[in-house]
């Protein structure tokens, strides 16, 4: 952040911050209570850690993040100030444009991303008192599997099998993961379309929709373009 534009205009002041690569990425992560440096690395695992590392340092320097030892673990625990509180709220305006307006292509449907976004939307009161295990299958990847682990109010994305009995399993691909959390379609229209299985105990598979984890942004209508207008 030592090169500026060196232009007095607030949009440029701004611009210096957020216009950094990466830095809306971590401060959408703040927001969404990630609070080391572990778990705002797992929203973003394309980038670098020694960047994300630079950035952090960036960021408490410009006043928009201050973060102290984690009292009950290793590292430090990071928070938005309330500059960076009002900045995130710039980048959810942001985010609102690019689902109303930017289309989704092939490199954004990525399914561990996905459902990390996927996670962090749930909404814990909602889920089961018990612990509840989802593998997700996906038609496309299929040397991929990924687990959803739930005890309420925790969540948790394996990579890895973790070795608990599955609860739930979700067939679907990897296209039609990222078009439902994006309310680019609705499950039901996934299911009925045959894109999108559940196969587990009918009150889970009834129950689970209900326990959110649709983007922030799944009810932003798309704008009509020029092409399909």
């Amino acid at each position: 952040m030592s090169r500026g534009y060196g232009d007095y205009c607030p949009i440029a002041k701004a611009s210096e911050i957020l216009a950094e690569r990466w830095t809306p990425l971590i401060i959408r992560n703040l927001h969404l209570d990630c609070h080391t440096f572990t778990e705002i690395h797992e929203g973003i695992p394309r980038m670098s850690r020694t960047l994300l590392t630079l950035r952090l340092r960036s960021l408490e320097r410009a006043g928009v993040v201050e973060s102290r030892p984690n009292a009950s673990k290793r590292g430090r625990r990071y928070e938005l100030t309330r500059s960076g509180h009002e900045l995130a709220q710039v980048c959810l305006e942001m985010g609102a444009w690019g689902a109303r307006w930017l289309e989704l292509g092939p490199r954004d449907y990525d399914p561990g991303i996905v459902l990390w976004a996927w996670k962090k939307c749930l909404l814990p009161a909602r889920l089961p008192d018990r612990r509840v295990v989802v593998r997700f299958e996906l038609k496309d990847r299929k040397k991929q599997r990924f687990w959803l682990l739930m005890e309420k109010p925790r969540v948790e994305l394996c990579m890895k099998d973790p070795g608990f009995e599955v609860d739930l399993v979700v067939t679907t691909d990897s296209v039609t993961l990222t078009r439902v959390h994006a309310g680019r379609i609705a499950l039901r229209e996934a299911q009925r379309i045959g894109a999108w299985a559940m196969e587990g105990p009918r009150d889970l598979v009834r129950a689970f929709p209900t326990w959110g984890g649709l983007s922030y942004y799944a009810n932003v209508q798309p704008a009509v373009t020029a092409a399909s207008a």
